[in-house]
């Protein structure tokens, strides 16, 4: 009987011992719940107003979008050009510059042509021209309508 308790207790004693242990085994990555990325993600958000209208809007990851950033909050009056964008010469500061073809402009890009123009997109299109990415609109419903034909006040933050 006292042999049959002492392997119940050892037995028992291994279990907890085993159960308390981690099972990391340091080959794969721990699950971790990060903020830090949440955080970033957030940081990479901007607010653009049209009106009564508010977008929200993804930078890209790139020296011009950080740039840009910097500039923020801006409320600048964006002319019209083509019936598919508006753009904003920024006579005051030139941006880093990183061009290349992007093949088709979409909806709600915003990009840079040359170092100083800042351009709002809002129609698709084909196009032979370089531009540098800013960033882009998240949820493009309302754009065109937001945007109109004329010039119009637009105002990142």
């Amino acid at each position: 009987m006292k042999y049959l308790t002492a392997i119940v207790f050892v037995l028992l004693s291994f279990s907890i011992c085993i159960a308390s242990c981690s099972m990391y085994t340091g080959t794969e990555e721990p699950e971790i719940n990060n903020n830090r990325a949440h955080n970033n993600q957030m940081g990479n958000k901007m607010k653009i107003t049209v009106g009564t209208k508010v977008f929200t809007a993804t930078l890209n990851d790139n020296e011009t979008a950080k740039a840009f950033k910097a500039m923020l909050p801006l409320t600048i009056n964006m002319s019209e050009l083509n019936g598919n964008e508006k753009y904003f010469d920024l006579s005051t500061k030139s941006l880093p510059v990183n061009s290349s073809n992007p093949g088709t402009i979409q909806n709600g890009d915003l990009m840079l042509y040359g170092s100083r123009t800042l351009v709002l997109f809002y129609k698709s299109f084909p196009t032979s021209y370089s531009y540098t990415r800013i960033g882009s609109i998240d949820n493009i419903s309302g754009l065109v309508e937001a945007l109109g034909l004329g010039n119009v006040m637009i105002k990142y933050e």
